[in-house]
């Protein structure tokens, strides 16, 4: 088991008027999994997201990560782990404009001492396969939403971190740039064995995963594992899921 969170609670305001997003949430995730948030807006799936990714603080309860409690983490060590261990995609990309397709994915390299041999040998394995090599001199104005997609996700997975965690990384694509950003997830999920926590609200995207969080009012509802179930007869089982609760509309959380 890779992360471990027991108990996770989040609420936003004051005694007074207090909303309560997370209402005691326990789940885990084995190394190399590839896992799937979902749930309607308000559910609380971008909420966990932010507290699993150390981004947000939790209210109360404990996130491990390879054993090690970062909801106790001093500020400097907190920044060392996130930097360390964790990558991040967002669905607006987050890139440099003022950056090269290679400098934006080297950045988390910049505070490592590292060769540079070592560098452009990290540089040159996760842009081949995330097929953006030849774009390496370009701007990201210059490129496509997919490939700065696939740009961002090798920013993500350049540094060898334990866990990515993916925000709609699909929500600002075409169908067809949806799913080669996610066939080339799925493919560096299996040769980095790099675990993966996804939210999105679209089957398709989940369908990718080894498994998926259904996320009601602040809590778990279910899980559903692929197994040995095809891709098609998945994301059925996702679709049917969804219907039960009743639905999922695409917006902001």
């Amino acid at each position: 088991m890779l992360l471990k969170a027991t108990d996770i609670k989040k609420s936003y305001g004051n005694k007074f008027n207090r909303t309560e997003v997370l209402k005691g949430i326990d789940i885990s995730l084995n190394k190399g999994e590839f896992v799937s948030i979902m749930g309607a807006s308000g559910s609380g799936k971008t909420t966990l997201l932010n507290v699993l990714s150390s981004i947000d603080n939790v209210t109360s309860g404990h996130i491990y990560i390879d054993g090690i409690d970062f909801t106790t983490l001093k500020d400097k060590k907190l920044a060392d782990f996130r930097k360390n261990d964790l990558g991040f995609i967002f669905q607006d990309y987050n890139l440099l404009d003022t950056l090269t397709i290679k400098e934006n994915i080297m950045l988390p390299l910049s505070i490592r001492t590292m060769s540079k041999q070592e560098v452009e040998q990290q540089f040159d394995s996760v842009s081949r396969q995330l097929g953006i090599f030849d774009l390496a001199k370009k701007y990201p104005s210059q490129v496509s939403g997919g490939q700065a997609q696939r740009t961002s996700a090798a920013r993500a997975f350049i540094h060898q971190p334990k866990i990515i965690f993916a925000d709609e990384p699909t929500g600002a694509l075409d169908s067809k740039s949806a799913s080669d950003l996610l066939k080339k997830l799925q493919q560096l999920n299996n040769t980095l064995d790099t675990s993966i926590i996804m939210v999105t609200h679209d089957a398709t995207a989940a369908s990718f995963s080894h498994r998926v969080i259904f996320l009601k009012d602040g809590q778990v509802y279910t899980s559903l594992s692929r197994g040995e179930m095809t891709q098609d007869a998945y994301y059925s089982e996702i679709l049917d899921t969804q219907r039960v609760l009743g639905g999922v509309v695409d917006e902001a959380e």
